[in-house]
């Protein structure tokens, strides 16, 4: 594994990989210290990322970089063969025009096969408040045209089928988990409670061609957290989210399955005992690496709150004493580890500044580097994420002077 390096985009200086020398002496602008990404204001003349809040990347096998943004009431999809310079045309995933959901973890996501297909999801805004279907749509041509996209949850009803998450199998299995608020409603029907939402499930047997019925993996889950969701080495799902367990505590959850069919029972990952009646909007993230499985998230509890780290090496029988990071106003923390490599990358807010902040390990999570700052921008930010391909690791950032795709690694 190559050293790892950290590129502090608003720092004094710019350094060039691990060798330390400075490339120059004025404070770098976000755009000077990022790849190539002319990003015209918005409104562009043509669809453009610039005039999307949320961009979402992936990796193919073959190295190239795929993304995917909501412009007018469409999906579009890009791609790039030199990791983020420059990027095709933008290409529509769905032909006819439907309210696409585009901010915060509301954001349509992709992910790749092995044999180079596409697989897409995102959110239809309903007419009722907080209410919307999870939409799939594929592609066997290499982006070139999309199946005609279809709904995922077969709960009809106008109410809250939102925050899908998208994996994929080794052998092309298509997986997708979603928060589902059909039971709370039958409940209400039936004046019984209900607290939260669910957790559902479906997946594909046949690279999305077809879907199994919707199951439920399980009930009480927060309302408006996003979902980690990953396969892990057996090539079996893996979901973590923030569940509300007996008392209103909203801690996390994670649930690894024991065939894509049958999810495993339900492990408590988190002890904070976060009491609150309401949804934090803030949700977890995961990241499989060699069976390792390394958790991030928020919790606002009055004695310890802020963002936390832990790893379980049993798969999530157990997992290890949380690690605190973050400074104030801390939030959405990302994480991504392979070959024993850890990096997680999160937002703060200094009052004037959206800022992302860094960490990485170099022992699968035993310990860590000090916290350094990767990038600022005194305008509009969408929260940060990483991706890796088989060498390298970026950090992915739209912000509105643009799309930042900026490698950690060297």
């Amino acid at each position: 594994m190559k050293k790892t390096c950290v590129f502090a985009i608003a720092a004094l200086w710019l350094f060039n990989g691990c060798a330390g020398q400075p490339l120059s002496t004025e404070s770098p602008t976000l755009a000077e210290a990022s790849p190539a990404d002319p990003a015209p204001a918005c409104p562009a003349p043509t669809p453009h990322r610039a005039c999307s809040d949320t961009v979402t990347p992936t990796f193919d096998a073959d190295g190239t970089l795929w993304i995917v943004w909501a412009n007018d009431k469409h999906v579009y999809l890009q791609s790039s063969t030199d990791k983020g310079r420059h990027f095709s045309e933008p290409s529509r995933v769905n032909a006819e025009p439907e309210a696409v959901a585009s901010h915060g973890e509301y954001r349509p996501k992709i992910k790749t096969d092995r044999q180079g297909n596409l697989f897409v999801t995102w959110t239809q805004n309903l007419e009722k408040r907080h209410s919307g279907h999870i939409r799939f749509s594929r592609s066997d041509d290499g982006g070139r045209s999309f199946s005609k996209p279809v709904t995922i949850n077969d709960d009809p009803n106008i109410t809250g089928h939102r925050f899908d998450s998208l994996a994929v199998g080794q052998n092309g299995e298509v997986f997708i988990a979603w928060l589902d608020a059909r039971d709370k409603d039958k409940a209400k029907a039936e004046n019984r409670p209900f607290d939260g939402s669910a957790v559902y499930f479906t997946w594909s047997r046949d690279g999305g061609q077809s879907f199994q019925p919707n199951r439920i993996l399980a009930p009480h889950s927060c309302e408006c957290c996003r979902l980690g969701t990953e396969i892990d080495s057996d090539n079996l799902p893996v979901v973590l989210w923030r569940h509300v367990f007996d008392g209103g505590i909203r801690d996390h959850a994670i649930d690894k399955f024991v065939d894509w069919d049958t999810p495993g029972p339900v492990k408590r990952v988190e002890n904070a005992n976060w009491k609150i009646d309401a949804c934090p909007h803030h949700g977890p993230a995961l990241s499989i690496d060699d069976g390792a499985y390394h958790v991030v998230w928020f919790s606002g509890t009055e004695s310890r709150p802020g963002l936390f780290y832990t790893r379980s090496i049993n798969q999530g029988r157990d997992f290890s004493p949380p690690y605190p990071f973050g400074g104030a106003g801390a939030k959405h923390p990302h994480v991504l580890a392979k070959d024993r490599q850890v990096w997680v990358v999160w937002s703060e807010f200094d009052g004037n500044r959206n800022i992302v902040r860094h960490l990485h390990s170099g022992d699968s999570g035993e310990s860590w580097s000090p916290a350094e700052t990767l990038a600022t921008t005194t305008g509009k930010a969408d929260d940060a994420f990483l991706i890796g391909d088989d060498r390298d690791v970026y950090l992915s950032w739209q912000t509105d002077r643009g799309y930042r795709f900026v490698p950690l690694t060297q």
